[in-house]
């Protein structure tokens, strides 16, 4: 199952799980549109491609909640 990240690892924009925008690596790297975009969908800590996160219905997230933990730096 998805770690579901709560944000961007580039510039830390909230990225909800319901909402579509986030992009992955298959290691589950996570950035913004904007900033996948800027990367050239290639993920800069894995050299991954970045391709669209899947989102949660919204009745599933109680059951199988999300990350809470953020990897933003800035």
């Amino acid at each position: 199952m998805l770690e579901m990240r709560p944000d961007c690892e580039r510039c830390g924009t909230d990225l909800p799980p319901s909402a579509g925008g986030a992009f992955i690596c298959s290691f589950e790297c996570t950035f913004c549109a904007d900033c996948a975009e800027a990367l050239d969908e290639r993920c800069p800590n894995c050299g991954g491609e970045l391709l669209d996160r899947p989102t949660r219905a919204k009745a599933l997230l109680d059951k199988f909640p999300v990350s809470a933990v953020r990897k933003f730096k800035g």
